[in-house]
């Protein structure tokens, strides 16, 4: 499932929300108010230390943590205090349906990498790591933090993973969606296929710190595609759609006791209404509804007729029985719905307030027969989150 996150308006240390529904290119984000951070840092490290017992003395390590921030503006997190930090993000990330499996994140602390072919190259390994032979892991990688004068590396893809779009003739080829990378990665040297495709895999485009932009093409290996067939309906492989295993989010940054990792990719595993019901039938997207319905025979002279709902149920049909029978991981919604609310009752044992938007925690298709739709949530912002770039 992809973790969506909102952007926060102010500071990292108390953000507020807002709709950032839109990845961003942009390198120059302002870096954490060192004024707020002492503050931002003991809300942080008493979290820690009250939900990890063993952790030792939280007085030391704050004394630790404020002589840091006197001596160079800024402090870094242990290991430990990490991968906390990465899997309460995840915990507290209000629309995101998946967070039963949040203890579950495997955490690749690379902090140290800096160079632009080192980033890549980590997070071809996360690729592969997380894509484990379709059998799908949540994983995320940490690059270094932003620091006083000196903003850390960013990947500028929306994903690791993700097909080009093509502007040609008034038209566009591929998806829509990533029209401005591709943009990017042809001025860094891509020259993508010849005709340009449907699903041309995007190269990665990584902003090191203080550095060029450098663009690197994704190894096969590291892609897994699904190509898509549906169980009943012989001629849905003439549409020749596929999709790629697994959505790494890397536009999203994450922010844990006033530090702010602007490089940090990370990933559950996809629910089948995000590749049906939005990446591929939506209007903006690859748009494929129409065809579909017409292929079934279905009208499509008056939306009363239904055509959308009778097409985008056979779309994420189709989804589901190719990526099952890839031998990929995927999430149906209604499972998912419940295990949601399981969640939630977890959360709730522990003493624990669980942030949820309704509005994104409800399936984009048959939300009605989906258990979370007949409740209300509490949305609030809580840190650790993951945020997105301003634009």
């Amino acid at each position: 499932m992809r973790w969506l996150a909102r952007r926060p308006s102010g500071n990292t240390g108390s953000p507020k929300a807002e709709r950032a529904d839109v990845s961003g290119l942009d390198s120059g984000d302002a870096l954490p108010d060192t004024g707020e951070l002492p503050a931002a840092a003991e809300a942080f490290i008493a979290l820690f230390h009250d939900e990890n017992p063993g952790a030792g003395a939280f007085a030391d390590r704050m004394r630790q943590v404020s002589a840091e921030i006197q001596a160079h503006g800024t402090y870094r997190h242990t290991p430990g205090e990490l991968a906390f930090a990465a899997r309460v993000a995840w915990r507290n990330s209000s629309r995101c349906i998946g967070r039963l499996y949040w203890r579950s994140l495997r955490v690749r602390d690379r902090r140290e990498m800096s160079g632009a072919e080192q980033i890549a190259g980590e997070c071809f390994t996360h690729l592969r790591e997380a894509t484990n032979g379709g059998r799908i892991r949540p994983v995320i990688t940490v690059f270094a933090p932003d620091a006083s004068g000196r903003p850390g590396p960013r990947i500028l893809n929306a994903q690791l993973s993700g097909y080009a779009g093509h502007q040609a003739a008034g038209a566009v080829i591929g998806d829509p969606a990533h029209l401005e990378i591709t943009r990017l990665a042809r001025e860094l040297g891509w020259r993508g296929s010849d005709p340009p495709g449907r699903f041309d895999v995007l190269p990665l485009i990584v902003q090191p710190s203080g550095l060029p932009q450098a663009r690197f093409d994704l190894p096969d290996d590291a892609v897994l595609q699904v190509p898509l067939r549906h169980p009943d309906l012989a001629w849905f492989r003439e549409l020749r759609l596929r999709w790629y295993a697994v959505p790494v989010i890397t536009d999203m940054y994450l922010e844990a006791g006033g530090i702010r990792y602007p490089a940090a990719p990370f990933n559950g595993w996809y629910m089948c209404t995000e590749i049906g019901s939005r990446d591929l039938a939506d209007e903006r997207r690859y748009n494929q509804l129409p065809e579909i319905a017409a292929r079934m025979g279905l009208s499509i002279s008056s939306p009363r007729t239904l055509w959308k709902d009778r097409a985008v149920t056979e779309l994420n049909a189709a989804v589901l029985y190719s990526y099952e029978m890839s031998g990929v991981k995927i999430a149906d919604h209604h499972t998912e719905s419940e295990r949601f609310l399981a969640h939630l009752e977890k959360e709730e044992q522990h003493g624990r307030r669980c942030p949820a938007d309704w509005s994104w925690i409800v399936p984009p298709a048959a939300g009605s027969t989906t258990p979370v739709f007949h409740r209300y949530y509490d949305d609030f912002e809580a840190s650790p989150n993951f945020y997105r770039h301003d634009s």
